[in-house]
């Protein structure tokens, strides 16, 4: 950012209660400015080109239910955004993990404040963060054979590969996707057309 007046920020929370809070918060910052409010993410695209924000605060609610892991992807137009979740229900650990930051419904202005500048400061030029987070093509038949449910010893007899180096790519994979559950690698490679329903 040029200088602090910089941080143009979409919200995306269904609430409006909870969205003129946030609204009314944020007012009392001359860092933050909320440029846009959105319910839901369907016509976010369009927006993106208008507003090209800095930082995104996003309910996790709002995500279908096999796009959550996904949210990344869904964002992979802006050049150097940051996403803070807004969260005050139950949310997955593996979708948080897309996030920089999570504000909560008790935090207060300091604490919003500081969440928001420190995801500002470690985020990561969009280029850079999928180069970093792509799947090799063993990674991607490794993660192939988990959604299918096989075992790691099962996995490396098909693959001909240790049981090392299958628990290694693993690691590599949760790490590069921010999910660690089998289901939520299952629905990752459903979404990202690894595999279909049918071929499971």
């Amino acid at each position: 950012m040029s200088n602090s007046n910089d941080c143009k920020i979409i919200l995306v929370e269904p609430s409006p209660v909870v969205s003129a809070g946030i609204r009314q918060l944020l007012d009392c910052s001359y860092e933050f400015t909320i440029t846009e409010h959105l319910t839901n993410l369907q016509h976010l695209k369009g927006r993106l080109l208008a507003s090209l924000p800095d930082l995104f605060i996003i309910n996790p609610v709002v995500l279908d239910y096999d796009k959550r892991f996904a949210l990344r992807s869904l964002l992979q137009d802006i050049p150097n955004v940051s996403l803070v979740a807004l969260v005050y229900t139950y949310v997955e650990a593996g979708v948080l993990q897309q996030f920089n930051g999570i504000i909560e419904i008790n935090d207060n202005f300091t604490s919003i404040e500081t969440t928001l500048r420190t995801a500002l400061s470690v985020r990561t030029d969009r280029k850079e963060f999928y180069e970093s987070q792509d799947l090799t093509e063993r990674e991607i038949d490794v993660l192939i054979e988990v959604a299918k449910g096989l075992m790691n010893k099962e996995i490396a007899d098909k693959l001909n590969i240790s049981v090392h180096t299958v628990i290694s790519h693993r690691k590599n994979i949760s790490r590069k996707t921010g999910i660690k559950s089998v289901s939520g690698l299952t629905v990752y490679a459903m979404i990202n057309n690894l595999i279909n329903k049918d071929g499971m």
